[in-house]
């Protein structure tokens, strides 16, 4: 596949990312937004790790995990971009979302979201980084493989739960 073609392919599987992470995040994976809380945190690491008064770090696990893409497409999309073109728009993404949660009541707005989340895209800078030095020239072409499989997957779990939920 040429490389005009790979690209096609890496911005088409980055906005069905897109459109999960927005279907996660502010729309909490239902078909239609529940309106349930308008809360702000400004602390960061503070009372929204702690849960039942012990400390729980899953969320924060969570909210690194799904930017991992985000930072890989980035890499994807922009190799030639600085690292800190690339971390801009995944932090602003990201506090773009936690805004809209707090805007429209869909969620708790939480710094430590937002640290998380960056800190996940950055991380997925990273891991594009080191992967594009191992396989040189292929990376795009491998990342794409790896990436379809990782979005049909993703979508077929995401019709399962709509499905589930109907």
């Amino acid at each position: 596949m040429s490389g005009k073609k790979q690209k096609c392919l890496t911005t088409a599987l980055f906005t069905v990312y897109v459109l999960a992470i927005i279907w996660i995040i502010l729309f909490k994976m239902q078909l239609i937004p529940v309106v349930t809380q308008r809360s702000l945190n400004l602390i960061p690491f503070g009372e929204s790790v702690i849960v039942n008064g012990k400390l729980d770090i899953s969320e924060i696990i969570y909210n690194l995990l799904i930017f991992v893409p985000f930072g890989i497409y980035m890499g994807m999309l922009k190799p030639d971009w600085s690292f800190f073109k690339k971390a801009a728009p995944i932090f602003l993404t990201s506090l773009a979302f936690e805004t809209l949660q707090f805007i429209f009541a869909i969620g708790a707005t939480d710094i430590t979201d937002l640290i998380g989340n960056t800190l996940g895209g950055i991380i997925g800078i990273g891991l594009y980084f080191v992967f594009a030095r191992l396989f040189k020239g292929k990376s795009l072409q491998i990342m794409n493989i790896l990436a379809l499989i990782g979005t049909v997957f993703m979508v077929g779990l995401i019709g399962l739960l709509i499905i589930a939920n109907l």
